[in-house]
């Protein structure tokens, strides 16, 4: 396997086929996911081939965006059962890697450690400091879709989001947790001035 081309050749799919109004779910976010696959990989001891496996999952996790938003999960393992044999994966590989793209889906469902180290990789940013800039450009694609998306009904939803988030890998758990929790309170503290300014609002 050519990893190098493989790469190249899907990175290409996804710079020239997703929408450029995708602010969040685009070609940036794919290379984050990929990196941060790794470095949660390596962290859970995960072999070479799982490893590709993961940055392959990765890779796919959001391609589904290029034919629509919705159900963009299952279009995803679409295009990698008819594809993937092409590059010379199994059908194991192939089964995995679904899995992988579907434990992204919200709310998270993991139910192997592959799929907890890619549905991570996924939101692993909500425990980081790049988390208010990486939201801005969720709540932008989101208005894009939704034009009366308020900023107090967004902030109702991050708020909402993260108190039912859960990190299911130990390296998110330990580094990633407590930076979230925090993000959590900015949040409430900035709800909370909204709200009492759309108060006194005559």
């Amino acid at each position: 396997m050519d990893w190098e081309s493989f790469f190249s050749f899907y990175r290409k799919r996804l710079a020239e086929g997703l929408p450029a109004a995708l602010t969040y779910h685009n070609l940036a976010h794919t290379e984050y996911v990929i990196d941060m696959a790794e470095v949660i990989g390596r962290y859970e001891c995960m072999g070479p081939d799982d490893l590709m496996l993961l940055k392959t999952g990765a890779l796919f996790h959001d391609m589904g965006f290029i034919f629509g938003k919705e159900d963009h999960e299952a279009k995803a393992c679409e295009i990698i059962e008819k594809e993937l044999p092409e590059w010379d994966f199994s059908k194991e590989d192939i089964k995995k890697i679904g899995g992988m793209i579907m434990a992204t889906k919200i709310p998270q469902r993991p139910s192997s450690r592959l799929e907890a180290i890619l549905a991570d990789a996924d939101l692993e940013y909500l425990g980081t400091a790049q988390f208010d800039a990486i939201s801005e450009g969720l709540y932008k694609e989101m208005r894009w879709g939704l034009p009366g998306l308020s900023r107090s009904r967004w902030l109702d939803m991050q708020i909402q989001f993260i108190k039912n988030h859960s990190y299911h890998t130990r390296f998110c758990r330990q580094y990633r947790e407590p930076i979230k929790l925090q993000h959590l309170g900015s949040l409430i503290r900035e709800k909370q001035v909204l709200s009492q300014s759309e108060g006194r609002l005559p």
